[in-house]
């Protein structure tokens, strides 16, 4: 279906190339959304609030190369919601174009990095390009029989490249957690046997221990913190905003104690959203 037929809310932004790991993810998750490329997470994220899209898929953190800190800047600029996540496991594959005889590789250099040892052993000259999916896509056009590239199964069959080995990646488990982004929407009926994520961003008060005294309510209220990220706020050396994921539901009695003990320490609070918690995990525990 071309994007002249596709209304917006068929639709779902991503940064980067088509072929991605954030394109892979769109597809897996939302096979009935049409994907569209962007070159930068503010411009996808932008598509979403001006209505070109119902959905954005941004990747929050990598286990390997840690949190995206560009995000972390962004959301707090928009008004958005997060309305899911997901947890894409990073299989790299080597690829060449048909009969190559490859003597280097490129990708994005954090690709690179994890795929060191192999591409050591394989005695290839590394190559950094912007991008994984866009280091496929030059390959293909360049129709180099001496290159290959590292990138997502999907890049492979969408520049017709020939996979020459999966998992080429040193350590295994590489995971990256994506979320998902939307206007704003009613949070999911809570339903106390199910699993949820609620998001908040926050800035605590010029009092003494005040982060220690503003979280103190998640612990005697029995919540799981699953995540706490600070940064500087805007452009300043004054403040720190904070990020938190609890394994709690905003409508969670629970939740709604702690939620007023923190504001009584706080300022700026923002739900960010409360959405399903990925069965990802509950499968690795630690949720």
């Amino acid at each position: 279906m071309s994007a002249k037929t596709v209304t917006p809310a068929k639709k779902i932004a991503f940064q980067g190339q088509l072929g991605a790991y954030s394109h892979l993810s769109c597809q897996q998750v939302f096979p009935d959304h049409e994907p569209i490329a962007f070159e930068t997470f503010l411009e996808a994220l932008s598509a979403v609030e001006a209505g070109d899209a119902e959905l954005a898929m941004i990747p929050l953190e990598n286990s390997t190369a840690g949190r995206v800190e560009e995000i972390y800047r962004q959301v707090p600029k928009n008004q958005l919601q997060i309305v899911g996540e997901h947890f894409q496991p990073v299989d790299h594959c080597l690829m060449a174009l048909p009969h190559a005889q490859p003597t280097w590789v490129s990708s994005h250099p954090q690709a690179l990095a994890q795929c060191h040892d192999s591409i050591q052993a394989a005695g290839l000259q590394p190559i950094a390009e912007f991008d994984t999916a866009g280091a496929a896509k030059l390959l293909a056009e360049a129709n180099d029989l001496s290159g290959s590239v590292i990138a997502s199964s999907l890049a492979a069959q969408l520049y017709g490249l020939e996979i020459l080995k999966t998992h080429f990646e040193d350590v295994s488990g590489n995971t990256t957690r994506f979320m998902m982004f939307s206007r704003a929407v009613a949070p999911p009926k809570w339903e106390s046997h199910q699993s949820y994520i609620t998001s908040i961003l926050f800035k605590v008060r010029n009092i003494p221990a005040a982060l220690y005294k503003a979280l103190g309510g998640f612990a005697t209220n029995g919540l799981n913190l699953i995540k706490i990220e600070s940064y500087m706020d805007g452009g300043t050396l004054i403040s720190s905003r904070f990020h938190v994921d609890v394994a709690a539901h905003r409508d969670d009695p629970a939740m709604q104690r702690a939620m007023d003990e923190l504001a009584y320490f706080s300022t700026d609070i923002r739900w960010l959203g409360t959405y399903p918690a990925h069965e990802f995990r509950s499968q690795h525990e630690f949720i």
